[in-house]
């Protein structure tokens, strides 16, 4: 088999509507496109997203996005910055505030497990993730969830 004698499967494809070829083409005069109306006409037609006059889904959905009025945003803090303190410390939200290592207190304080901690330190914030548990007390240390 060769490139010139591949052919697409028989009745695979149709051939073009030529519209507009004059009445010889099985069209007649009007092109397919029927007698009256709108349609029939050269820019006949709507655009886009019109919905014959109801107001359209575009305009009816809103413009700016959902807030969750009920949403908590915790002030993160990796482990590797519990680094500075010292054996058998205890770290609580209101020592970082004090000691300027984070600026707010949000709605709590999130501890993250970036980073390595060699100290072994009680650590209470309002929520941990699974690694920052894990090299908390892999360090000697205890996380408290308050």
């Amino acid at each position: 088999m060769r490139l010139h004698e591949l052919s697409p499967a028989e009745g695979s494809t149709k051939k073009r509507k030529r519209v507009g070829r004059g009445p010889g083409s099985g069209r007649r005069k009007t092109s397919g496109r029927g007698e009256n109306g709108q349609n029939s006409r050269s820019g006949g037609g709507t655009r886009p997203g019109f919905e014959g006059g109801q107001t359209p889904l575009f305009k009816r959905l809103g413009k700016f996005g959902f807030t969750n009025k009920f949403r908590k945003e915790y002030t993160t803090l990796n482990v590797y910055a519990l680094e500075e303190y010292d054996d058998g410390d205890v770290v609580t939200p209101e020592v970082l505030l004090e000691e300027g290592m984070i600026k707010k207190l949000n709605d709590g304080l999130k501890i993250l497990g970036d980073g390595e901690l060699t100290k072994k330190l009680t650590v209470k914030a309002n929520k941990f993730t699974k690694s920052a548990i894990e090299k908390i007390e892999a360090a000697g240390g205890k996380a408290e969830v308050i």
